[in-house]
C-alpha cells in the first residue's frame, strides 16, 4: 500500500497581539502622526513608487520613539520565541532578535510586488487598520521557482497545495513566517488606507 508523507512544511503564524484596542489605537495615531512628519520617508516612498507612505528607508528607531511601538516590540518579541520554539529552531540558547520594524500606511489602490526578506529568520505585520476591502497578503508557494513543467492545481485543492494562499487579516492581528517565504500585498481596493507595521528578526 503506497505511503504519502509531508515534508518540509512552510508554517504561518497568526495571533490576535495583546494589549487590544488600546494599543492598537495608540499605534494608528502613532503611524499618522510619524507619517506626516517624515519628510525622507515621503520622498523615499514617491521617487520609488511606493502609493502612501512607508518608514522602511528612513527611520530605524521607533521603539524609542513613541511608547506605543515600545509596547508593540515587547508583545512581538513573546510571539517571536513561541514561533522560534514551534518551528524548532536550535538558536543556541539565544532569543530572536528584533531587527527592524517599519510603518507602512498603504493608499487606496496601492500594493507591494512579491518579495522576501533576506538576512533575517523571521518576518511578519501587524496589521493597525484594515479597512472593508483592504489588500490581502498574498504568500507564495517556496517551490514555485522549481516547478518548470508543474501544471496548475486543481481549483478544490485543499491551502496546504495551492501554489497561492491569500490571507485576509484583521485590525490587531499578528502574522509571521520565515523569511525566506516570498509575499507580497495586493491592490488596495479600501476607500481608505491600510496601516500596518512591519518586522524582521534576527538569530541572536
Amino acid at each position: 500500500m503506497a505511503q504519502i508523507s509531508t515534508l518540509f512544511v512552510t508554517k504561518l503564524y497568526r495571533t490576535p497581539l495583546g494589549g487590544g484596542a488600546e494599543l492598537n489605537r495608540d499605534l494608528a495615531k502613532a503611524c499618522r502622526a510619524i507619517a506626516a512628519a517624515d519628510k525622507a520617508g515621503r520622498r523615499w516612498s514617491a521617487e520609488h513608487g511606493y502609493q502612501g507612505y512607508t518608514s522602511y528607508s528612513s527611520l530605524n528607531d521607533l521603539p524609542t520613539r513613541d511608547p506605543a511601538f515600545a509596547a508593540l516590540k515587547r508583545e512581538l518579541d513573546k510571539h517571536a520565541g513561541a514561533f522560534a520554539r514551534a518551528l524548532h529552531l536550535d538558536l543556541g540558547g539565544k532569543k530572536p532578535k528584533l531587527d527592524s520594524l517599519w510603518i507602512n500606511v498603504l493608499d487606496p489602490g496601492g500594493s507591494h510586488s512579491g518579495h522576501i526578506h533576506p538576512h533575517s529568520v523571521l518576518s511578519g505585520v501587524y496589521y493597525v487598520a484594515t479597512p472593508e476591502g483592504a489588500s490581502a497578503l498574498k504568500l507564495e508557494d517556496p517551490r514555485h521557482p522549481l516547478m518548470m513543467a508543474a501544471p496548475p492545481r486543481t481549483q478544490d485543492a485543499p491551502e496546504s497545495e495551492r501554489t497561492f494562499v491569500y490571507v485576509k487579516p484583521s485590525a490587531g492581528d499578528v502574522l509571521m513566517w520565515e523569511s525566506f517565504l516570498r509575499h507580497e500585498v495586493t491592490p488596495n481596493a479600501a476607500k481608505k488606507a491600510r496601516i500596518s507595521v512591519s518586522f524582521n528578526y534576527r538569530w541572536g
